[in-house]
């Protein structure tokens, strides 16, 4: 079951535009980070139940922190958002272990996949 969740974005307004996609009326705790280095911390922090990482940001990128996070907990579940949706990005992401990419902007539809999909994976992991 998902309870916290963490949104690894350096865009402001980003993370809040993913914040409004993801339902209100479940009780989710959100955290944010602003980069890959402080996502990778506030993942070990916080142990959340599903990250959506952009991979574009300062620091470290997201395909960095994606690496990073799956060798600290190999059964995490991160879900990459993009703007980059090319076949090879996706490809990439997918085999360092991306649960799934989501086109950015994203859209409250997208959002309520990858949370269906999370879940999913948590229920058999």
């Amino acid at each position: 079951m998902i309870e916290k969740i963490l949104i690894v974005d350096d865009s402001p307004v980003s993370r809040k535009i993913m914040k409004s996609c993801i339902p209100e009326d479940k009780g989710y705790e959100m955290f944010e980070a602003g980069d890959g280095q402080s996502g990778i911390d506030k993942y070990q922090q916080l142990k959340p139940d599903l990250t959506f990482m952009d991979l574009t940001m300062p620091v470290m990128d997201g395909m960095q922190a994606l690496q990073q996070i799956i060798k600290i907990d190999p059964k995490a579940v991160v879900v990459v958002c993009t703007a980059d949706v090319q076949m090879k990005t996706i490809f990439k992401v997918m085999n360092l272990g991306a649960l799934m990419v989501v086109r950015k902007p994203v859209s409250k539809q997208a959002i309520e996949d990858a949370l269906r999909k999370a879940e999913d994976k948590l229920k058999v992991s």
